[in-house]
């Protein structure tokens, strides 16, 4: 007979009967079918860290997406749980081994929807991360994403679950867990309801192509540097083609290759 205490279903939210006591005010709730991320990482005290701050603390709270962790060393093989091996061929550092992390993928992956929901890795020779994969992200049931550590994960593995791999910049990092937090991070915020204001999103930097232009609030002058006219004329078309004006400007000046991308969008097709 199972200890596992029964899961009842009351609406979308789901409630599960515990004989630990909680403190029903920090308790998240868990809403059925919200955006859920799966962690698979060496250390799972890394989560939910910052992700449990401000807004996309608070739209966990209120059950808009979940978070579960999966603790790498607990599929570990033999009495001290490893969890790598040396590099075939020889060579610096230590490899995930492909059983370990098949066992913790198969782990996470129990119960979730087939469609809809990609196994991410975080690598230096991924894809770089952008807004567009942050949207894409925020449109699936959920992710999985392994947190790798040391020289990397058995290739075999990666291959066999079709794993997409992402990355955070052209730099290396001692482990995925950071690039995960920043990753979900930005995906969660994309998520309807958790900023509370569809326009933030639709107008910031990346959104449109471009890098966002320059924002002022009071005092009116600062160091004797007053905020641009335009702005407080309260000519609302004017102000629009300000700011899109500095954002080209900006973008053109700091970001060579994204101004090029925008002009060949805005060129007409041969």
């Amino acid at each position: 007979m199972s200890d596992t205490p029964p899961t009842k279903s009351h609406g979308r939210l789901s409630i599960k009967a515990s004989a630990i006591p909680r403190d029903l005010m920090k308790e998240p709730r868990v809403i059925k079918g919200a955006w859920t991320a799966r962690i698979i990482t060496l250390f799972p005290e890394a989560f939910p860290g910052i992700l449990d701050l401000s807004l996309t603390g608070k739209a966990r709270d209120f059950g808009l997406w979940q978070l579960e962790t999966f603790d790498l060393r607990t599929f570990g093989i033999g009495k001290h749980r490893n969890v790598d091996d040396t590099p075939a061929g020889g060579g610096a550092g230590m490899v995930l081994r492909a059983d370990v992390v098949d066992a913790a993928i198969t782990a996470a992956d129990a119960g979730r929807p087939r469609d809809l929901w990609p196994v991410i890795y975080l690598s230096p020779r991924g894809k770089p991360f952008d807004q567009a994969t942050a949207q894409r992200l925020a449109t699936c049931d959920g992710i999985t994403v392994l947190c790798g550590r040391f020289e990397g994960v058995d290739q075999r593995v990666l291959d066999h679950y079709q794993v997409e791999e992402i990355s955070l910049g052209d730099f290396v990092l001692t482990g995925g867990e950071i690039a995960a937090t920043a990753l979900i991070d930005a995906t969660v915020r994309l998520l309807p309801g958790v900023l509370g204001n569809d326009a933030s999103t639709e107008e910031e930097s990346f959104s449109q192509g471009l890098l966002e232009h320059p924002h002022y609030t009071r005092p009116a002058v600062w160091n004797d540097l007053a905020i641009p006219e335009v702005l407080q004329s309260g000519n609302h078309g004017a102000i629009a083609t300000w700011r899109e004006g500095q954002a080209e400007e900006i973008t053109k000046a700091r970001r060579p290759d994204l101004w090029a991308a925008h002009q060949r969008r805005k060129s007409p097709k041969p």
